[in-house]
């Protein structure tokens, strides 16, 4: 059912219209002023805004005008007194839908209006979703991806913080970069960074930048992601990996849009439409004390969780033919064909590792085919779990097992540090270390 915003200082008014709009059974939500309204269309997605025009604070035109900037697709319905016509028709131009009289002396002529431009964001929605997604991880059509499209459009329109969560290789950057395009802020800057790349201190530097003289070797100053990020997207990979000290940093910026570079004391304003991702469970690292539990609230007001492939199955071909363009684009092959049996046998394997997986197998199948037709033969199934290859009969100690995962997984990603992490699930530094210790380097 379609959610409703009522804007308007008059408490009478607004009781009345979501008393009426809530029994014809739509989740109505009300505000007083123009700021308290603008509060929960950065929080939330509403199908339609009810607002009148003379309020303190902020105006209803003001609202409009920011509403409609947050959430293009909104429509706007304008509450007017006998005499402001004029003002409601000026409102239309800026986006309103169309106007009502005050007093409102029955509800019939509210619940016409309010069908009629309700029906025209219909027609609106249906727009949207013909259009399809271009991004890899997206494209395809399987049951499990239907209301993740869904809530990705939706989203997008608003400011609101979004969590992803899934499995490596599930497509939680490209999802990130999506909802950056379908934004209001697709012309400014979508800005990354992995959490677990670098050093706290490192880190530290990249978000917020340095003053020169901040520490040895701050030769000059350096601007920040976050600055650099003015007006678009930041998006905070591997999340979960943010030590404490930049958790404390991190949810002040989210909270008061403020911070400083390291070493200097002028406050910095930032304008940024924040995403974060990890494949690891917030929650239990907030049970366990790791991470912080009013920073999980600020960056899960939003959360998508991304289906792993065996979920989607559906989706493993084509998206394999989508990826065979890119590996033959690549390595110089015109045309990369798979044969029958391959294209029968990719659905039915699990892949761990999801797409990066898919993608890493069918470049090398396409290496050992050297015509670019692969045949079951070029390619391998993903790769066993330790326990599966371990006999029952010579057991192995937990550092041996985990020795082994991280010796093949590093096989599977053709050496690649980083994609084996996100095999593994462990963040890049915490590999380093382990690499370390099992003299792997």
């Amino acid at each position: 059912m379609s959610r409703l915003l009522i804007v308007d200082d008059e408490e009478g008014i607004r009781s009345f219209i979501a008393e009426v709009l809530e029994l014809d059974g739509y989740t109505v939500s009300t505000a007083s002023n123009g700021r308290e309204a603008l509060d929960q269309l950065e929080e939330q997605v509403f199908s339609l805004l009810l607002t009148d025009l003379r309020m303190p604070k902020m105006d209803g035109m003001e609202l409009i005008k920011r509403a409609k900037a947050l959430q293009p697709e909104l429509v706007v319905i304008v509450l007017t007194a006998h005499g402001t016509v004029d003002t409601a028709v000026e409102a239309m131009k800026y986006g309103a839908f169309d106007f009502l009289q005050k007093p409102l002396e029955s509800p019939k002529a509210l619940r016409t209006l309010v069908t009629k431009a309700l029906a025209h964001r219909k027609n609106l929605d249906q727009e949207v979703h013909t259009q399809r997604p271009d991004s890899l991880a997206l494209t395809y059509g399987a049951p499990a991806m239907v209301p993740i499209l869904d809530a990705l459009q939706k989203v997008a329109r608003t400011k609101a913080t979004v969590l992803i969560t899934g499995e490596s290789g599930t497509g939680k950057e490209v999802t990130a970069q999506t909802i950056h395009k379908w934004s209001p802020r697709s012309e400014h800057p979508f800005v990354a960074i992995n959490c677990a790349a670098l050093s706290e201190h490192l880190l530290e530097s990249e978000l917020f930048g340095h003053e020169k003289g901040a520490f040895t070797g701050a030769s000059e100053q350096r601007i920040g992601r976050i600055e650099q990020a003015e007006g678009g997207t930041f998006f905070l990979d591997e999340i979960g990996e943010l030590k404490p000290s930049l958790q404390a940093k991190l949810l002040r910026v989210l909270q008061e849009k403020t911070y400083e570079r390291v070493g200097g004391n002028k406050t910095l304003s930032c304008d940024v439409r924040w995403i974060a991702a990890t494949n690891r469970d917030l929650l239990e690292l907030v049970s366990e004390g790791l991470f912080r539990e009013d920073l999980y609230h600020r960056l899960a007001v939003f959360p998508i969780e991304l289906p792993p492939l065996r979920e989607r199955r559906e989706d493993i071909l084509p998206l394999a033919q989508t990826l065979l363009h890119r590996i033959g684009d690549e390595l110089g092959y015109p045309q990369i064909t798979l044969s029958e049996d391959v294209k029968e046998t990719l659905p039915t394997w699990d892949w761990p590792g999801n797409v990066r997986a898919l993608s890493n197998a069918l470049k090398r199948a396409a290496i050992l085919s050297g015509n670019g037709h692969i045949t079951l033969e070029h390619i391998q199934p993903p790769t066993s779990t330790p326990t599966q290859t371990t006999s029952l009969e010579t057991p192995q100690s937990l550092a041996d097992l985990e020795k082994q995962a991280i010796v093949e997984a590093l096989q599977a990603v053709d050496g690649n540090r980083r994609k084996a992490a996100e095999v593994l699930g462990i963040g890049l530094r915490t590999l380093y270390d382990k690499l370390k210790k099992y003299k792997l380097n």
